[in-house]
């Protein structure tokens, strides 16, 4: 990097001495590669201090190029389509899935629907039920609906099935952090010592009908889950992605949680070896929970286990107990970083940059509604910035990965 620099300035040096040497009107202009030939050596083309690439073209997404999504409906209104395409967005992470069992003809008809929009499905979410979950009555018809519907994605040609495990989701430990430095915009913090009406989040009561769980007696639910969907989903070419526990709070409203940690995380990759039992790499709930979010991925990326990506950053006061959610860039997470070690690991799947900030802009167009309502959650607005900050950072990993002239 130092002798970059220093041809850098050597450059300039020289370009500027023939500026003063007062080059007749006419002749070539000083800073071209044909003046710096005609010069001498000393202006010779020093490259770029960066691999080149034809540009536009080899920046672009493509079948080996991670490929950036955003929330769909299965029939998206005209409106939310062109608002997406305007933005470069092609890959659609379906929240509202047909009821289960899915059918081969419905998937395949909703993947006709969104290609006529010119989009592809990224991938469908689903939340397990709690019967699984749970262990109660129903839970193998629960199961089975899952296997036959894992069965129709693959024969409709859909890559990837997310989906979530909670007994219960901590999003009573939310609220809104207003971050003045940055203008008043709205995050969305959690924080699991705050009170509500009396009563810290991290001592609630299980909610009515809620039975309380060992720790292991849920793992044990989720590993016979695993054993039973894990090998239909590898047959029928389909990947699963857990989605980690989001907040990651130890205890939720008195039940344990095993996707809050980088040990749940490993433990559940190496209960099934196969590609097809994979998660949702976080690029914020991994710091979240005290980890390196690019080191973590880099673990995920050697066993195949990617199957999905959120990218979104964090600030972390205590990890599993005080963070807020900020800006793609002023977090903790190296965000380029991060998407230069999925272009590095051949990542083709979906890449959902979320959980837009709130601002000023969608507060005054009353287009404030996030994922948890008005909780530091911002809307469209704050949607581009965040996928405006995503292709940027596929750019230029896509540069410095893939291109063909000298790298730093």
């Amino acid at each position: 990097m130092e002798n970059t620099r220093r041809d850098f300035i050597r450059q300039g040096a020289s370009v500027a001495a023939l500026s003063t040497a007062g080059l007749a009107a006419g002749t070539v202009a000083a800073g071209t590669a044909a003046a710096s030939t005609a010069a001498g050596s000393d202006l010779a083309p020093q490259g770029p201090p960066y691999p080149e690439v034809r540009w536009p073209e080899e920046v672009q997404e493509g079948a080996d190029t991670p490929k950036l999504c955003q929330w769909f409906s299965r029939d998206p209104d005209e409106r939310t389509v062109r608002r997406w395409k305007q933005a470069g967005v092609r890959g659609a992470l379906i929240t509202n899935p047909p009821p289960l069992p899915w059918t081969v003809e419905t998937l395949r008809a909703d993947k006709t629907r969104l290609e006529s929009y010119g989009l592809h499905i990224t991938a469908y979410l689903i939340s397990v039920a709690d019967a699984i979950v749970r262990n109660t009555s129903g839970r193998d018809l629960a199961i089975e609906n899952i296997k036959k519907s894992i069965v129709a994605a693959g024969a409709a040609g859909i890559p990837v099935v997310e989906y979530n495990f909670y007994v219960h989701r901590l999003t009573e430990g939310y609220y809104e952090y207003i971050d003045e430095e940055r203008g008043g915009a709205g995050y969305t913090a959690f924080d699991y010592h705050r009170e509500v009406d009396g009563v810290a989040i991290e001592d609630l009561p299980p909610l009515p009908g809620t039975p309380l769980f060992e720790y292991e007696e849920l793992w044990t639910n989720y590993e016979y889950f695993l054993r039973q969907v894990v090998p239909v989903a590898e047959e029928a070419g389909v990947r699963l992605a857990v989605h980690p526990n989001d907040p990651p709070a130890v205890i939720s409203r008195g039940n344990p949680q095993i996707m809050g940690s980088v040990a749940d995380w490993k433990r559940m990759v190496e209960t099934v070896d196969s590609p097809s039992n994979g998660m949702t790499v976080h690029a914020g709930v991994t710091p979240e929970v005290g980890y390196d979010a690019v080191d973590f991925l880099r673990w995920m990326g050697r066993r195949d286990r990617i199957n999905h990506i959120h990218y979104r950053n964090v600030l972390v006061d205590e990890p599993r107990v005080k963070y807020r959610e900020v800006f793609p860039d002023n977090g903790v997470t190296d965000m380029f970083a991060f998407m230069r070690e999925l272009v590095r690991q051949d990542y083709s799947l979906g890449v959902l940059a979320e959980h837009p900030r709130a601002l000023d802009y969608d507060r005054e167009n009353d287009a404030i509604g996030g994922q948890y309502g008005d909780v530091g959650g911002g809307g469209h607005g704050g949607e581009l910035y965040d996928t405006g900050y995503a292709r940027a950072m596929l750019q230029a990993a896509l540069v410095m990965e893939r291109g063909t002239g000298p790298r730093n």
